[in-house]
């Protein structure tokens, strides 16, 4: 799930496996895609593809596919699909409130594998409207910790215009508005300050608190969310405590 809550290094441990490596490999190509058609094939020209480019490197992704989804987005080679990009509302356990982002060839298809996952996972779909005015628009910059010269990194990202700097783990996250993001993404980068990713992403303003049975089952649905090949995000307003993290890792 997209986000930064305070389960964030619980959801990178589980984003690791194995089993999740080729679909998270085929969203990330999926990005690059449609940023290219979007935007345009030049990443100095596109920061949206530059970024998502960066992002698909931080995650391993072969030089040969973010390659062949470059040409295929910009035109320079046949096969790129007709993506088209879809929001889902929805709520899940405890009345948690889900923004689903799809991008896909077959709108049919993505509304049924979304409804299907949330009516088997005690979800449903909302009516449009009825969950996204708990959401906004919010430029993200994940920062790695290790070796990280905390002064700099505040300097640096509030001197060019983000909003908060926040401590989650082994990571920082750095909100800013959208509009700055690339302001803030090159004030790091001059300031020699390495990042995963830089993104504009769904924030909650209020948030949900749960237990540890109702974070199992918003994970879970969640998860059975991301198992379609249609979903590209997961945004969601749950507050997952510390402690609640804490046992979720000792199941893991």
């Amino acid at each position: 799930m997209a986000g930064h809550s305070k389960w964030a290094t619980t959801k990178h441990k589980k984003a690791a496996i194995d089993a999740k490596r080729g679909k998270l490999f085929a969203r990330l190509v999926k990005n690059i895609e449609v940023s290219a058609r979007n935007g345009g094939g030049d990443p100095a020209a596109n920061p949206t593809l530059y970024d998502a480019i960066q992002k698909a490197k931080k995650n391993s992704v072969p030089a040969d596919n973010i390659d062949r989804a470059l040409k295929r987005g910009s035109g320079a080679e046949s096969g790129g699909a007709d993506w088209q990009s879809i929001m889902y509302e929805g709520y899940g356990p405890n009345g948690v409130a889900l923004l689903i982002e799809c991008l896909t060839d077959n709108k049919n298809r993505a509304a049924s594998e979304v409804r299907v996952a949330l009516s088997r996972n005690g979800g449903n779909l909302a009516d449009p409207g009825s969950v996204s005015y708990l959401f906004a628009r919010t430029g993200t910059i994940e920062v790695p910790a290790e070796g990280l010269d905390e002064d700099v990194l505040f300097e640096a990202a509030l001197e060019a215009g983000a909003d908060d700097v926040a401590h989650h783990g082994d990571v920082f996250h750095i909100t800013c508005s959208p509009t700055d993001l690339v302001a803030v993404r090159t004030a790091l980068q001059d300031a020699g300050i390495d990042y995963n990713s830089a993104e504009s992403e769904f924030q909650a303003s209020v948030e949900v608190p749960v237990d540890l049975e109702g974070a199992q089952k918003v994970l879970r649905l969640i998860d059975a969310l991301e198992d379609s090949d249609d979903v590209q995000n997961v945004y969601s307003n749950v507050d997952i405590s510390e402690e609640v993290a804490a046992a979720l890792e000792e199941e893991d």
